[in-house]
């Protein structure tokens, strides 16, 4: 990235973020789904960001000062924003009760300006009104907008959140709707849950991101063995997409140069496949 943008609402991620996506948009802090593994409650973000509710950032008067906040910012970053497109969001599920209302409304202005949008959440409850109501949003461009749903095929450590079960179904009516899907097999708790994942959603999804648990150290023979199932589980997928963060590749000894072509890097851009 030449720029880096700092807003209260639109930034840079950096670090191990800075791998799903080159813009993301936080409104919230804080999270109801009460995920055990979850890096926002770890070490010192947890005081600030753990918290098991949502809550609006401080850095906002209130939620009517948002949406304009995030209008400025787009206007200020338009161009990057349409090429690159805005991950929503790295400090709370974007489409739980508590924040889906001003999600939607900021992914309408998003639609409206061109700017492809990516939303990561582990609820399904808006799914079907979403697929229902879409045809009263025809000049919206359903191929700027990508649902992804974080698979672990954990439910014991996701108390709050719909099952991974349930998500899988709603992973596959977006697909069949129309609209781009992809799936966070991260963290990967264990080998043989997350090659399950993969398994139950081939098909329809286009796209797969694919990570360690934040600090767990794995064995470096299972971690490439796991690669080399996921290769062959994806093989005749041509269309399908993964991409392996740099954190797994590392504890693999894997060069991202020597894997498959349907194998893509940071850059991928889901919204232009």
């Amino acid at each position: 990235m030449e720029k880096q943008f700092k807003g209260k609402a639109i930034y840079n991620p950096s670090g191990k973020a800075g791998e799903y996506s080159y813009w993301a948009c936080n409104f919230y802090v804080g999270c109801s789904n009460g995920c055990t593994y979850c890096y926002c409650k770890k070490g010192m973000l947890g005081k600030a960001l753990g918290g098991d509710k949502p809550v609006l950032k401080k850095c906002f008067k209130g939620e009517d000062d948002a949406l304009p906040t995030f209008q400025r910012e787009i206007q200020l970053n338009m161009d990057v924003l349409r090429e690159h497109g805005i991950f929503f969001s790295f400090t709370t599920d974007p489409m739980i009760p508590e924040t889906i209302a001003l999600t939607q409304d900021a992914i309408g202005i998003a639609q409206y300006n061109k700017i492809p949008c990516k939303i990561l959440t582990k609820n399904t409850e808006w799914v079907n009104d979403l697929i229902n109501d879409w045809n009263e949003f025809k000049d919206h461009d359903q191929d700027l907008i990508a649902y992804g749903f974080t698979l672990t095929g954990h439910d014991e450590l996701e108390p709050g959140a719909n099952t991974n079960t349930e998500r899988i179904e709603a992973l596959k009516k977006l697909h069949e709707a129309g609209f781009k899907t992809f799936a966070s097999i991260e963290p990967i708790v264990d080998f043989e849950s997350s090659l399950r994942m993969i398994k139950e959603t081939v098909g329809f999804c286009d796209l797969y991101k694919i990570g360690l648990m934040s600090g767990k150290k794995y064995d470096r023979k299972g971690i490439r063995e796991f690669i080399i199932s996921v290769l062959i589980i994806l093989k005749h997928f041509y269309s399908t997409k993964i991409y392996f963060k740099d954190s797994l590749l590392k504890q693999a000894g894997v060069e991202r140069i020597n894997l498959p072509d349907n194998c893509v890097g940071r850059d991928y851009k889901l919204h232009e496949s």
